[in-house]
């Protein structure tokens, strides 16, 4: 039985540990934020005693297999970048695995701190990109693993929100049907530059063809100008979609409903209830942490340089915008590429 603890007590903290009713392998057995009403409530709501307001004390007094850093990418009330900074923390301490929110990163300066830890740590850090561990996803990805639509064609994917707050989760969910083949080249537009002053700083919409390494070609929108409808609820968060089309047909999952056409079983769809396949999901991503901490073999295919790839990719369709020019990835973002979109839009 591994022993993971939580960094950080909010709202999205609870759906990870809600999802421990799912996982058989660990127990979460200590928690920690620096606000001592929030840490109080979700220990007593969890029934977790083991409660700390510093990071430090914890993972040294407690000695966690595996880390939930739960936390936004910015400090609460200021623009300074504290996900490379927690990363780093996590690694000296020397936990064995850490589960980490998305975006792995914001802009181009923390992505490439983030890309050098990657090269140096020994902690085994996965992204919380969790879609693929969605119980009908697995089950779309298995009919297209098993040859049932064909030969793999196209993908097209969206999602209704900006392209760092939900574009990381398409972007996996992409390479999950593909066996995390890394993007080569990028030709991107962007639109709109409401959320540059933000937390997490991007154009409002962005748009992008992509080749990857399997010569497999990939359609991309984000926004709500770009991305298709994938439920009956008007939620900007609630359009995440993927499309893998083949030589025999195709599958479709969306938020809320899924379709699937096979020259065999003809057409089939239904309705999805997010909320139930979230916390399985949720439960299978941790789970699969733990499989990998036992397994070297096993690994975590929302591993850290697998989602830096995928961030990479993000960033070149920016660069693709500002510039009008394809990008070859993966490629060195300069610095500064959020005043250039500044300027730009």
């Amino acid at each position: 039985m591994y022993k993971s603890a939580m960094l950080g007590c909010g709202g999205r903290a609870r759906g990870h540990a809600n999802a421990y009713r799912h996982v058989k392998s660990g127990k979460l057995a200590a928690i920690c934020d620096m606000n001592q009403e929030l840490l109080n409530k979700f220990g007593d709501d969890f029934d977790i005693s083991s409660r700390y307001t510093d990071l430090d004390e914890m993972l040294e007094k407690e000695k966690p297999d595996v880390l939930h850093i739960v936390t936004a990418p910015v400090l609460r009330g200021s623009n300074e970048r504290i996900r490379y900074s927690l990363m780093k923390q996590t690694s000296d301490h020397g936990v064995p695995a850490a589960i980490i929110e998305k975006p792995i990163a914001v802009e181009s300066e923390d992505w490439r701190q983030i890309a050098g830890l990657a090269e140096e740590t020994k902690t085994k850090f996965v992204v919380n990109t969790q879609l693929n561990f969605h119980p009908k996803n697995l089950e779309l990805k298995r009919d297209v693993a098993d040859g049932k639509i064909g030969e793999i064609k196209f993908i097209d994917a969206s999602a209704r929100s900006t392209p760092v707050d939900q574009g990381p989760h398409v972007l996996q969910l992409v390479s999950s049907y593909i066996d995390n083949s890394r993007p080569q080249r990028v030709m991107g537009q962007i639109a709109g530059r409401d959320h540059l002053e933000s937390a997490q700083p991007s154009p409002m919409h962005a748009a992008a063809q992509v080749i990857y390494e399997n010569g497999l070609h990939v359609s991309l929108a984000f926004g709500q100008g770009m991305g298709t409808m994938a439920s009956d609820d008007q939620g900007i968060y609630c359009h995440k979609r993927v499309l893998v089309v083949g030589t025999k047909g195709f599958v479709h999952w969306r938020f809320s409903s899924w379709e699937r056409s096979t020259h065999d079983g003809g057409y089939e769809g239904g309705p999805l209830s997010y909320g139930e396949q979230d916390v399985i999901a949720q439960g299978n991503l941790t789970e699969a942490v733990f499989d990998w901490l036992g397994d070297e073999k096993k690994e975590h295919p929302t591993h850290l340089k697998q989602s830096l790839a995928e961030f990479n990719l993000l960033l070149g369709m920016y660069y693709s915008g500002i510039t009008n020019e394809m990008i070859d990835l993966p490629f060195d973002p300069p610095d500064g590429l959020m005043d250039m979109l500044r300027e730009k839009l």
